[in-house]
């Protein structure tokens, strides 16, 4: 996607990058040098763009991720499986060799899937994608689109990295292979570009949503340790959903990072809608709303830290929406913290007290950026385009 808007200079925040720039550009001509040097990078990014040879080093991608979902370490090794797609083509229940489905479902282990050319892929059946799996579309333009999209279901141990999901449709009931390469009925699925049930440790990465019949991204059914960063969220009335439904009380246990991402144009509501559990949103950057930006209901939990909140030129202003069930009130946990507000944007948040979370381990900690720099942190947000000569 095209750069998004640029601000002063971070410098000052970006030491590692400085380190990283000496190592990786040695070999490298002066006019790369220079072209590296100029670029500003949130914490994810700097971990792998500086390095002009990242294509001789994908699995770098692993050790990059912050957030709950932690390193995705458990993805690489000596036993890793490298898969290539060479044919876009699908077929749901007897996917051949060189198919996504193939790679994704077919395969058992630790696979680390890239593809040979630009694709559109059109799948037949929703994709079930295997645990230990990595979707990584980088240096070429991959677009699952105009039917069938993804669904990660019980599994765990999964990166979707650098593709294009849009035009998403429902699904009837039918057969499709499982993500164990076994053929399920699988029953009536809504149109979302990703939906995650009873999943865990998922990273969704650098990847552009848009345009699809219900949600772009649903976390549901007791699905947690989620990282959803650097993506780009446009064109759609549901964008995110963190939750499944009011009764399901196992969500309680949801913790979801949602870091870096770009919402807009034309995103009208669930950026994210969280019920139950609990999302740590920080350093994105929100261009309007129609609806609200970030909604919860069933005493769910957020702590919105250093985003910038650009309210439409008309409507409704307020961040913030609360659902009361069954008429009776409802209790939430909504806190802003050094958030950024242009364009009348406000942001109704919880009096007293104070989210004790995210609580994060060390593998998963990073450092939130003041938001007066989320215009450089999300100018990249989305499939990254990467030259074949030169660094993303």
């Amino acid at each position: 996607m095209a750069f998004h808007h640029v601000t002063n200079s971070v410098y000052w925040y970006f030491i590692l990058p400085v380190v990283m720039v000496t190592f990786f550009t040695t070999n490298v001509s002066s006019a790369k040098k220079s072209e590296i040097e100029g670029m500003e990078m949130n914490v994810i990014d700097q971990c792998w763009r500086f390095n002009p040879e990242w294509r001789k080093h994908r699995q770098q991608l692993a050790n990059c991720s912050v957030g709950y979902a932690g390193k995705m370490t458990n993805n690489i090794g000596k036993d890793l499986i490298h898969y290539k797609v060479t044919d876009h083509s699908d077929h749901p229940l007897n996917p051949t060799p060189g198919t996504l489905r193939y790679g994704a479902s077919k395969i058992q282990g630790k696979v680390w899937i890239t593809f040979q050319r630009d694709m559109d892929i059109k799948l037949v059946k929703p994709l079930l994608i295997s645990s230990f799996t990595t979707i990584d579309g980088r240096g070429v333009d991959i677009h699952i689109a105009d039917n069938a999209c993804l669904m990660i279901y019980k599994e765990t141990n999964i990166i979707i990295h650098g593709i294009r999901v849009h035009h998403c449709r429902p699904q009837a009931p039918g057969m499709v292979m499982g993500s164990d390469g076994k053929i399920i009925a699988l029953g009536q699925v809504d149109g979302d570009a990703i939906r995650l049930v009873s999943a865990s440790k998922i990273w969704i990465d650098h990847s552009t949503l848009y345009d699809c019949q219900d949600g772009l991204l649903d976390v549901t059914r007791g699905s947690t340790d989620i990282t959803i960063s650097n993506n780009w969220f446009r064109e759609q009335n549901k964008v995110m959903l963190l939750g499944h439904d009011d009764g399901f009380v196992r969500d309680k246990n949801m913790k979801v990072t949602v870091i870096y991402n770009y919402f807009g144009p034309n995103c009208h509501q669930r950026m994210p809608r969280i019920r139950h559990g609990y999302a740590h949103v920080a350093n994105n950057l929100y261009m309007g709303w129609v609806q609200y930006a970030i909604g919860g209901s069933m005493e769910p939990s957020l702590k919105s830290q250093s985003n910038l909140f650009i309210a439409p030129t008309t409507g409704k202003k307020e961040v913030t929406w609360r659902k009361s069930s069954n008429g009776i009130g409802d209790t939430w946990e909504f806190y802003s913290v050094g958030d950024a507000f242009e364009n009348g944007a406000s942001f109704i948040e919880t009096k007293g007290g104070q989210v004790i979370k995210p609580n994060y381990k060390l593998e998963q900690n990073f450092k939130v950026v003041d938001a007066k720099f989320v215009r450089s942190l999300t100018r990249s947000s989305g499939v990254l385009q990467c030259s074949k000569t030169s660094i993303c």
